[in-house]
Parts: C-alpha cells; structure tokens; sequence
C-alpha cells in the first residue's frame, strides 16, 4: 500500500496543539454551548432548572458532569423542530433518520454548521490519506441521510474532486471505479463487502483497480474486515465515526499513518465516558458509553448526548486531540443469550477467521419454549460450497463461538449469495422472539 499520510504543513494548529490550549478553547466553548442552548432551546431551559444548575456553573470543564443527559427520545418529543436554537429562517438544511424504530429525529444546520460539517469531513479525509486534486468516489446514501451530502460537501472543501454516486446498483459502482478510476471511495463498510463480490462476479481482481483508500464509517466494524478489505484491494481501509444529533460523519476520524483509534475533533465536540447503567463518568481508558457535548454548533446545540456507542478514550498519538477505540458494539445492539453480553462485532470476528466462510452473516434469535437460541446465517465461499466444507466450516465457527464467547449457537452455512445483502447500514440481528 502506498504511504499516504499527510504532510505535517497540511494540518491545522489545533489538531497538533498542546492539551492546555485544547482544553482552554473547550472550556469557552462549552461555557458558550451551554448558555446558547438554555436561552435559545425551551427543553433545556426546563431541564436544567430542574437540575439546579445553570450554565454559570460550568468553572471548568468536569462541571459538565453537573449537567443533564440528552437522549434520542428528547428529539422526537420535541418533534420536528422543537430543539433548534436558532429562528427556522436561519436554518439553511435539514437532515433526519429513517424513523424506522419510532417518529423521526430531526436536525438543522445554520449556515455557520454547514461551514463546520463541510470542515471537519474535510480535515477528517486529509487525515485518511485524501488530498487536493485526488477523485473521491462517494457511494454513502443522498437524501436525508446524512453521510451522502455531509461526505459530498467535505470533499468539495478539501479540494478533491467527488464522483456521487450514492448507494445501490453494485455492478454500475464498479463500473465507475474501473472507468472514473478514482482514488478513494467513501462507503459503509458491509456495502464495501457487496462492490468486493461484484468485482468477483465480474471477473475482475480488485488489486488491479485504482483505489487507495476507503474511509467507512455508520456501522460498527471490526478489524478483521478491515484486514479482508486491505488485503483484497491492496489499499487502505480507515474509519469515520459522526452521528446525526452531533454533525454527521466527521465527528472523529482514523489516522491513515498509524490506524490506532479515532482522533475525536475535541475543538468541536467534547466526549465522556459514562457508566452506560449509572450514567456516571468513568476515567479515561475505561470502557462505557460514549457521550458527546457540541462546542460551537448554533442551530442545534447537543449537551451531554447519549450516543448508546460502546468505546473508551484513550491519549492522542498522530495528532493532540484525544482518540475513541474503534466502536465494539451499541448498548441497543447487545444481545443477552442466557446471561451472556454478545454484540455482532464478536461474532463477526470469529467467522472473518474460519477459512472457507463468506464476510456476509446475519444473526437470528429465537425461543425454544423458556429458552433463547441464537443461529447465525452465514454463506460458504465459492470455492468451499459443497456440503462436507460446509458442514467443516459450520462446526469450526460453532467452537469458535463457544470457545471465545461462551456461548452455544447454532450455524447454518448457506449457498454463497445466500445471506441478505445491504446497500447501506447492514441489518446484522433478526429478532424472531416477539413474533
């Protein structure tokens, strides 16, 4: 792969500061946040009168602890425009989820964020080996997703050239990557998975296409996909971590030079860890729920949000800002079989491992009378489809699971293209049990 980090010259000040200086720009910040949100945002008004504090309580930056908890649900309540703290008349785009679990969460940019959004993609792609001048293939979803627009606006900041292609009609993406030959490509990582077994389909070795790098972010992956990734496609594979109610993707990045966590752009956005159950904050390097108050957003200030993001902060290395491990699961995501935490990244792992088994799983859970059960669907490779490798294959990963996990699981190993494919965020556990 090619060395493509970044000349040092191309970073801004902030992101090589000191910690003294990060933190100084944070605690005005934040003294700022805090006060816009509870003379602008009705809901945090309430809230923090409740709590008995307010933003003049905030002496440095552990105060925050003081303050209340934002969640999903304060969103939809305040359906669909209830938390914004600027007029509707400054308010230049609107996002929103798919509203597929409940009523939608809505969120609004005023100028000033798009300025920002379009700001921290860019510095995020500088950071994953993307320059000026590069050709960047965008295949995160248009609309109101975030990822597709966001990821478009900071290519055009940093100066690359952004092919839009979106998400969906797999063979035409790689067509593009063939004939554009771009030099990046911006895209979830299981979709990368369906555009890897397209350039198979077609005939085609990915080593031989021009790709550089891939920057894959709105799901949880694990290391092992991106050892299958890189080593297909002899290229880098990094990691971008945003959310909606925050910015959307560009809120930390990987560093394409050492791929040892994501770098949280704490000049704009403040983490904690908390204790997912106390909702208390645990120390750096301990593993809990990760929360984030925005420092400088206008039309949508978040203080405190609860991402239900399961990750832990750990100290700066290619740059000063503080980085978050790489998300090993959801608290919405862990699945609790007979007593045991389990999140799909962990059975992801074991299968990347077992020789002769496909990227592609799904998990099913179901009840045997008082009895959960978990089968995990997943597909043989072309070249291990017959019944005896499937039935190795299957036993293999049924001890692995056990053996690392700890719990016992059922296999089915299907035909290849057998197992659901997505042309977004991966549906990864069917829940049969309340049907």
């Amino acid at each position: 792969m090619k060395d493509l980090t970044p000349d040092r010259a191309s970073l801004e000040p902030i992101e090589i500061a000191s910690r003294d200086e990060i933190e100084a720009l944070q605690l005005q910040r934040m003294q700022w946040s805090l006060r816009h949100a509870y003379e602008n945002v009705a809901m945090y008004k309430k809230r923090f009168d409740e709590k008995g504090v307010h933003p003049v309580d905030l002496k440095s930056l552990k105060d925050l602890s003081k303050f209340p908890f934002t969640v999903k649900d304060d969103l939809r309540d305040n359906y669909p425009f209830g938390m914004f703290a600027v007029p509707m008349e400054k308010i230049r785009k609107v996002h929103a989820s798919s509203g597929t679990t409940g009523k939608a969460t809505v969120v609004g940019y005023s100028d000033a964020d798009c300025e920002l959004f379009a700001n921290m993609v860019a510095r995020s792609l500088r950071a994953s080996g993307i320059k000026p001048g590069d050709m960047v293939h965008n295949a995160y979803g248009y609309g109101l997703f975030t990822g597709g627009l966001g990821a478009h606006f900071g290519i055009e900041k940093l100066g690359a050239t952004v092919i839009p292609v979106s998400g969906g009609m797999t063979p035409r993406q790689v067509t593009l990557i063939n004939d554009f030959k771009p030099d990046a490509i911006l895209v979830t990582p299981s979709y990368m998975l369906n555009i890897l077994d397209e350039f198979h389909a077609q005939g085609l070795d990915p080593r031989d296409c021009s790709l550089q790098v891939g920057v894959f972010g709105a799901e949880p992956w694990t290391n092992a996909m991106r050892q299958e990734v890189e080593d297909a496609f002899d290229m880098h594979a990094v990691d971008i971590y945003g959310l909606s109610e925050i910015l959307g993707p560009g809120v930390a990045n990987e560093c394409v030079e050492t791929k040892d966590g994501l770098h949280i752009w704490e000049d704009h956005f403040y983490p904690e860890i908390i204790n997912p159950e106390t909702g208390e904050p645990v120390e750096d390097g301990e593993e809990g729920e990760l929360v984030f108050t925005t420092l400088s957003k206008e039309a949508l200030p978040m203080i405190r949000y609860r991402t239900k993001d399961l990750t832990r902060l750990l100290p700066g290395t290619a740059r000063s800002m503080r980085r978050m491990e790489k998300v090993t699961g959801r608290v919405d995501d862990m699945i609790i079989l007979r007593g045991v935490n389990v999140f799909p990244t962990q059975i992801e792992e074991r299968l990347l491992a077992i020789e002769g088994l496909a990227p592609h799983f799904q998990i099913e859970l179901s009840r045997d009378g008082r009895m959960d059960q978990m089968t995990v669907l997943v597909e043989a490779t072309p070249n291990a489809a017959d019944e005896t490798s499937r039935n190795i294959a299957s036993a293999a990963l049924i001890k692995s699971i056990k053996d690392t996990i700890g719990i016992s699981a059922k296999v089915t190993v299907s035909e290849p293209n057998s197992v659901t494919r997505s042309e977004g965020k991966a549906k990864r556990v069917i829940d049969l049990r309340q049907v």
